[in-house]
């Protein structure tokens, strides 16, 4: 069985000390949500991801892991995408019962919230809004003008 390279999460991504989350609960800004609270102390190294998840969230650990490992994979994809600094993770007892995309939505919603992550490019699933018409080119009538 051959592992993937991109499956572990590097440990310079990572904030690991009780000293290094105690700086972010005390110097960083915090936003909440229903789901989790984001600690995030802005910094000029690239992006790391510390997590707590208690037992209060789910007692058990499988459930615990499961919302760590949804936040580490997000946070391996949008890494390069973050504004540098240490962010911090605290799960409230609802991600508990929430599922996979819920955590996810919470998640990028803080991060957009706190202007960490820059909001989606144009280039999604939705048309890039045109420029005004010219008399050349009229657009179509307006339904809604009376």
């Amino acid at each position: 069985m051959t592992s993937n390279p991109r499956a572990r999460f590097p440990r310079d991504a990572r904030v690991r000390l009780r000293a290094e989350y105690t700086r972010v609960f005390e110097g960083g800004r915090r936003i909440g949500d229903p789901l989790l609270a984001l600690h995030w102390l802005p910094g000029d190294t690239p992006a790391r991801l510390g997590l707590a998840v208690s037992r209060k969230v789910d007692p058990r650990a499988v459930g615990r892991n499961r919302i760590k490992r949804i936040l580490r994979d997000s946070m391996r994809k949008l890494r390069p995408q973050l504004k540098g600094g240490d962010y911090v993770i605290v799960a409230r007892a609802a991600a508990g019962s929430a599922d996979n995309a819920r955590i996810l939505d919470a998640w990028l919603r803080l991060l957009r919230r706190a202007g960490a992550l820059p909001l989606p490019s144009a280039d999604g699933t939705m048309p890039a809004a045109t420029a005004p018409t010219s008399p050349d080119h009229p657009s179509k009538p307006d339904p809604s003008a009376g």
